[in-house]
């Protein structure tokens, strides 16, 4: 089976995101989150998207972030820069998800 890793830089596509990542694990595949730069908006995190993170999890991947507050609040496991390094490493497929949007228009 093919590992699949996604990148979420931008809070606004995380939690769809997650939800491709866990279309990937119904399709037999090894399928990783990586909340990279955000914290996950309280009023976005419904239960439909913390079911969708305990399938990926009960289907054997995971979703990670690297910044503490999405660990502290919806139980995502912290992963460090360097960690995240080790990790794309062993993956077959890497997805940089969504679009990396700056503050300013």
């Amino acid at each position: 089976m093919s590992k699949v890793c996604f990148m979420y830089p931008s809070n606004e596509y995380s939690l769809d995101g997650m939800r491709s990542a866990l279309g990937l694990a119904v399709e037999n595949m090894y399928a990783y989150g990586v909340v990279m730069n955000t914290e996950i908006n309280e009023n976005d995190m419904t239960e439909y998207h913390k079911e969708n993170i305990e399938w990926i999890r009960d289907m054997e991947g995971e979703i990670y972030s690297i910044p503490d507050a999405n660990v502290e609040k919806y139980g995502l496991v912290k992963m460090t820069l360097e960690e995240l390094g080790q990790k794309l490493r062993d993956m077959d497929v890497i997805v940089p998800y969504g679009i990396m949007r700056s503050d300013k228009s």
